[in-house]
């Protein structure tokens, strides 16, 4: 973790000049005080005193977004090409990095760099931040001496991947509000209007039609002990769910059942196949062989399913068959456009423009998709919110109505 450590120092002018600077270790600083043109006279850590100590919350404060490393490798990219080591890129990176979890791995790895590593190595340190990915993208830039231009393409890489993801959530936001707002709304209703309903049914002696009489029934059950036990039940089956799923099989299941259903099943679908095209396409321009990067292409697609079927593709190019023919045994996973573009891009030299031009296409369906979604689902939920309130509130009134039905006339 950088510390701030108080200084005083010459100038070339002999003038004396104090201040505060941030560093991983005293001998740091003064280095870095010495590269500014200064003469070091004292260099001592800066106490942090009471309640200015830093609180971290996990979860929250170790976060590291993919859009923010994105945005890092961008700026680092753009740093390399301009003539500054990577030493001071990172440096200028940790210094002006606003998430602090971030700024403390690439003060880190700054340092591992300074003593001799390569950047590759530092980034493995850190599996959390920069993924297998990421790293085996710089390694072969570093090999082939064009670490810019891996850079600047894994920078393009990861904006992809980050807009998918917000693409996604987009899509899943609206739902997720609407069904919030009529839960919210059916309890509300069953809690406190349902119970004075009842009262004015007892009081006035009127028979209860069915919906009526189903109505109270559940109101009586949100209302009793046995509420509680019920919402112990959900929450115990959610989690049960969710554990379920981080196994092994169950999330291979559960992956293969996410491209099932006809229209999250399709969004799924080709979110997978944009994934696998984008990150194959960048890993053959960085010079990463084609079985290596099958290996990690298969852990980015974010579907044990279609991972399933490259990491068979591995094995059968492994065997000396070419890769467009084993995927092409697997249509209900791989498309017939996606093995096409592929042998095309085999037999021309140019797999890795090919597989640019699937990542191009599917980044687009998704799109696409999404917004069919949205605006199928948008009248549809609130239709069902409509209906839904409008049951409950006819299933209220029902009872009034055969009463004033039945009131003698004079």
């Amino acid at each position: 973790m950088a510390l701030t450590f108080d200084y005083k120092v010459r100038d070339r002018t002999g003038k004396l000049v104090e201040g505060e600077l941030e560093g991983d270790s005293l001998a740091l600083v003064v280095g870095k005080l010495r590269e500014m043109g200064y003469l070091p006279i004292t260099v001592t850590p800066k106490q942090r005193v009471g309640l200015k100590t830093e609180i971290n919350i996990p979860w929250l404060s170790n976060r590291v977004k993919l859009a923010e490393v994105a945005m890092a490798t961008r700026q680092l990219a753009t740093m390399v090409d301009s003539g500054l080591s990577v030493v001071r890129a990172l440096n200028i990176l940790s210094g002006q990095t606003e998430n602090k979890e971030l700024a403390r791995v690439l003060g880190a790895v700054r340092l591992d760099v300074e003593r001799g590593s390569t950047l590759s190595a530092a980034c493995a340190k850190h599996p959390k931040v920069f993924s297998s990915l990421f790293v085996t993208m710089v390694q072969a830039g570093e090999a082939g001496g064009h670490l810019d231009q891996v850079l600047a393409n894994l920078a393009h890489t990861m904006e992809k991947q980050a807009s998918l993801n917000r693409t996604i959530r987009g899509a899943m936001t609206y739902p997720a509000i609407v069904l919030t707002v009529m839960i919210v709304i059916f309890l509300a209703l069953l809690l406190f209007i349902v119970p004075i309903f009842q009262k004015l049914f007892t009081s006035l002696g009127a028979k209860l039609p069915l919906p009526t009489r189903i109505l109270i029934g559940i109101s009586s059950i949100v209302l009793s002990p046995w509420a509680v036990l019920v919402v112990a039940v959900i929450i115990a089956a959610a989690f049960g769910f969710h554990r379920w799923i981080n196994t092994e099989r169950g999330r291979e299941i559960w992956d293969k059942f996410k491209l099932r259903p006809p229209v999250f099943g399709e969004l799924m679908h080709k979110t997978a196949l944009a994934r696998f095209a984008n990150t194959f396409s960048s890993l053959l321009q960085a010079g990463v062989p084609i079985l290596e990067s099958l290996d990690i292409v298969s852990d980015t697609t974010g579907n044990r399913t279609v991972a399933a079927v490259l990491l068979e593709t591995k094995q059968a190019v492994r065997e000396g068959r070419s890769l467009a023919e084993p995927l092409r045994e697997h249509e209900e996973v791989i498309p017939p456009l996606v093995t096409q573009m592929v042998e095309v891009g085999e037999q021309t030299g140019a797999l890795d423009a090919m597989l640019a031009k699937v990542a191009e296409f599917y980044d687009g369906e998704v799109e696409q998709t999404v917004a069919n979604l949205t605006s199928l689902l948008e009248p549809l939920l609130t239709v069902v919110m409509g209906a839904g309130v409008g049951v409950m509130v006819i299933s209220m009134y029902l009872p009034m109505f055969d009463y004033i039905k039945h009131i003698p006339t004079s």
